[in-house]
């Protein structure tokens, strides 16, 4: 699974004839993972780290991502959102949260593609399967990217790579968040533990019957249901534009 993303980012990288790639660092899994697969595939000089914190986000994480960056060697830059979502909070009514969490979400992005057209960088994703068939990630925002490392992989599959990279433990076992709004979680959003939600996506990918699911995983029928039906409610963030 390694050797064949390391060859994945190789190519991508090569077939673009791009200097390297440009990543969002948040000092969680997904993205440190990326950062690790990025740095073995291309090297350090090839690879570009950007922390975007805004003021509800741990100073902790934050220091957690330079450090990383530090110990790999890897260039890094922070550019604090937060007076850029004020900008957009004085000329538009941002009382929503969780419209203001993907407005942060979007302007993140648009940072990462600022400096990949700069430097002529591609910008690497940092999301996986669970929360792609989840729906968990925002049209034009994190979802955003010229490429998708982790892609194809569960969230108990990044777990193992990251493992298998070495990367920090505190860093594997962080409680994972999007860090949209105090407090939030992934797992809290989902309504459901990532360890079931990854017993369940497999069964649901295969068209297997609620009733058969709960026979194979044990899992609460009430919960597989929710997980079915936000797989089927997002199935439209997941379709590529219909054109008349």
């Amino acid at each position: 699974m390694k050797e064949k993303i390391i060859e994945f980012i190789d190519r991508k990288v090569r077939d673009a004839n791009a200097k390297g790639v440009v990543i969002g660092l948040s000092g969680g899994l997904d993205s440190t993972t990326v950062l690790f697969l990025c740095v073995e595939a291309l090297g350090k000089d090839k690879v570009l780290g950007v922390m975007m914190p805004s003021e509800i986000n741990k100073k902790e994480d934050l220091d957690d991502a330079i450090q990383v960056c530090k110990k790999l060697g890897v260039k890094y830059k922070i550019i604090k959102i937060d007076p850029i979502l004020k900008s957009f909070e004085e000329s538009l009514d941002l009382i929503d949260k969780l419209v203001k969490g993907n407005l942060m979400a979007r302007i993140r992005m648009c940072i990462l593609y600022y400096f990949a057209n700069k430097e002529k960088l591609l910008v690497a994703g940092t999301g996986n399967k669970s929360e792609y068939l989840q729906g968990y990630f925002t049209l034009h925002g994190d979802i955003s990217c010229d490429f998708s490392p982790l892609g194809n992989l569960y969230k108990k599959d990044v777990k193992k790579l990251a493992e298998e990279l070495g990367l920090p433990r505190k860093i594997i076992e962080k409680t994972p968040t999007a860090g949209l709004w105090q407090g939030q979680t992934d797992e809290g959003e989902l309504g459901i533990t990532y360890e079931e939600l990854d017993k369940i996506l497999p069964f649901l990918e295969k068209k297997m019957s609620v009733e058969k699911i709960h026979e194979e995983t044990k899992i609460e029928i009430e919960k597989i249901k929710k997980v079915k039906e936000r797989m089927e409610k997002t199935e439209f963030k997941r379709k590529e534009i219909e054109k008349a």
